[in-house]
């Protein structure tokens, strides 16, 4: 398995979860995610997008990463533009840091669409903030590694079918869950956390670093 991590411009932070889950792997930014890099002590092999946005104050060995710049006036996004030159160097799975919050709202929730899309065409893909973070769910089984306590919820991009939610506080066995439906905001994890869906399509978002004013 390939291992690329993006670095997208929305909110991050260092913890040793998105330590472990970025150790070894290829690093591509996207525009103002060049800006993580230092923090996350990684070297990005690219720097991708229009450059509207190059954090200012940048360190020599960062400005001089080898970028691939594109036109201000376009049909896709950095972060998009990243990701697609990370799968043109054979990215099997990828880590998308800073895809939550930021400036933006429209390119998070693109982040989070675009994550399921990814997924349903065999990527796996891991989108994080490193307070909180998402996994797109299809249909089948996964368990989750997550300890007892962390919130989380499951956003469906569609109708649920046969939704199963287990080692939860407020467990599920086979529900439908209608398409905007509250049903599966706010579950803790109790054990050992599955999730089992028969048909549609969705994201589990879950919080295992709260920030402090949460």
């Amino acid at each position: 398995m390939s291992t690329f991590t993006i670095l997208l411009g929305g909110d991050l932070i260092r913890t040793p979860r998105l330590e472990r889950q970025i150790e070894g792997s290829r690093v591509i930014a996207a525009d103002a995610g060049i800006g993580h890099a230092r923090m996350l002590g990684l070297m990005p092999e690219l720097w991708v997008g229009d450059f509207d946005s190059v954090p200012a104050n940048l360190p020599d060995d960062l400005a001089a990463v080898p970028r691939k710049v594109f036109p201000a006036e376009k049909d896709i996004t950095d972060g998009e533009l990243a990701i697609a030159e990370a799968l043109k160097r054979g990215a099997t799975s990828l880590v998308l840091a800073g895809a939550f919050g930021g400036k933006r709202a429209d390119h998070a929730f693109l982040h989070l669409a675009l994550a399921v899309r990814l997924a349903e065409a065999g990527t796996t893909v891991l989108l994080t903030s490193g307070a909180q973070e998402g996994v797109p769910v299809l249909p089948g089984s996964a368990a989750f590694d997550y300890a007892d306590g962390t919130l989380f919820s499951v956003l469906g991009f569609s109708e649920l079918a046969g939704l199963t939610v287990t080692g939860a506080k407020w467990p599920l066995d086979r529900v439908e869950v209608a398409f905007g439906s509250s049903l599966t905001i706010s579950n803790e994890v109790k054990g050992q956390l599955g999730i089992a869906l028969e048909r549609g399509r969705a994201l589990l978002l879950a919080h295992p670093y709260p920030l402090p004013e949460s």
